[in-house]
């Protein structure tokens, strides 16, 4: 029997600036970008829970977030402050099982499994808990037989609860929710499914998984599978790092080709140094641009020997750059992205990918 926990700090950015100024505790915080009078670029990272009665959500344009509340305090996003928290909170979670998978810097699964029962693990979560807590923050946790219950059933008592569905309860637990909570089912995916007067996973798991496959190909068959709480991932404790990236957000939308190319300078130089400490060296690189109206477009270019410094990123960079001129519409992000290492990465343990 497989026992899965997977643990979701409540509004973790903002209760760790609650917890650095005690005066803000209550207050309605948001965590993000500099909103700039409504006129701001980026978007909300974190919205504390009485900022979200304003109707802010994680996500949300920074200008949106101002107008529902311009009288919400704004902060800048302070990793400092928040990674050695959330390593505090990994090293306690490490205390309980030798299976612990981050999965972001404020959310981890771990492997319960050693437990003799469901009870145990409910003792075991009680503590985790308890142990956070004494630090000044406070989590909420979900139990089940795999890590897709696990996550949604975390997020079900959101804040500070603690929700166990058993194997025998998780189709049943899913059924009444929505299709967007199974990972993946985006919304162009439920706006499609909806059309089609499907809503719920209740819904859902009427769909044969023929009918899945043969609308939505490989996905379909894990929608199947999703939607009747089947899922065999493990917890994986050791990652290898695919590649590096960097992006750049223009506070005012720009077709000019001097400022493109000195943002990608700089990128370039921040990547070589990643590349560097990391002992790599690539050979694909994969340009990202963003224009005014969120359209989208990425290209990449796969060099016929590996490279490792910012020569060659910016020489490459620049090549697919060309491939977008001449600019019809200006420039709201760029970004840029290394991958393809000439040998196999050095595995990072916890953190290491997100921070």
């Amino acid at each position: 029997m497989r026992i899965i926990l997977h643990i979701d700090m409540d509004s973790f950015f903002t209760s760790c600036e609650e917890l650095r100024r005690p005066e803000l505790k209550g207050k309605p915080i948001i965590v993000g970008a500099d909103p700039r009078g409504g006129n701001g670029r980026g978007v909300v990272s974190t919205a504390s829970y009485a900022a979200r009665e304003y109707g802010i959500h994680s996500g949300m344009p920074i200008s949106i977030a101002y107008k529902k509340c311009p009288n919400c305090i704004f902060l800048p996003v302070d990793f400092e402050l928040y990674v050695p928290l959330s390593q505090k909170i990994m090293g306690i979670l490490r205390n309980y099982s030798d299976k612990v998978e981050p999965a972001s810097i404020d959310e981890a699964y771990l492997d319960l499994s050693e437990c003799k029962d469901y009870t145990e693990a409910v003792k075991t979560a009680e503590k985790i808990k308890e142990e956070i807590r004494k630090i000044g923050l406070s989590s909420s946790v979900g139990i089940g037989p795999n890590k897709l219950i696990a996550k949604i059933a975390s997020d079900y008592q959101k804040p500070d609860g603690l929700t166990v569905v058993r194997e025998n309860n998780a189709e049943d637990f899913l059924k009444p929710m929505n299709v967007r909570k199974i990972p993946g089912i985006g919304p162009k995916t439920s706006e499609f499914l909806k059309e089609r007067g499907i809503e719920t996973i209740r819904d859902l798991q009427k769909i044969t998984k023929e009918e899945l496959k043969e609308t939505f190909g490989k996905f379909g068959e894990t929608m199947y599978y999703f939607s009747r709480g089947i899922d065999d991932s493990e917890v994986i404790t050791e990652y290898e790092t695919k590649s590096y990236s960097k992006e750049f957000t223009f506070q005012k939308d720009t077709k000019s080709m001097e400022m493109l190319r000195d943002v990608t300078l700089v990128m370039a130089e921040e990547l070589s140094k990643e590349l560097e400490t990391g002992k790599k060296r690539f050979k694909t690189v994969t340009l990202k641009i963003r224009f005014s109206g969120f359209e989208t477009h990425t290209a990449s270019l796969t060099l016929k020997e590996y490279a490792g410094g910012k020569e060659e990123i910016y020489a490459t960079t620049n090549k697919l750059l060309q491939k977008f001129l001449p600019l019809e519409k200006a420039v709201r992000l760029i970004g840029i992205k290394v991958s393809n290492f000439e040998e196999k990465d050095p595995k990072t343990i916890g953190l290491a990918r997100y921070i």
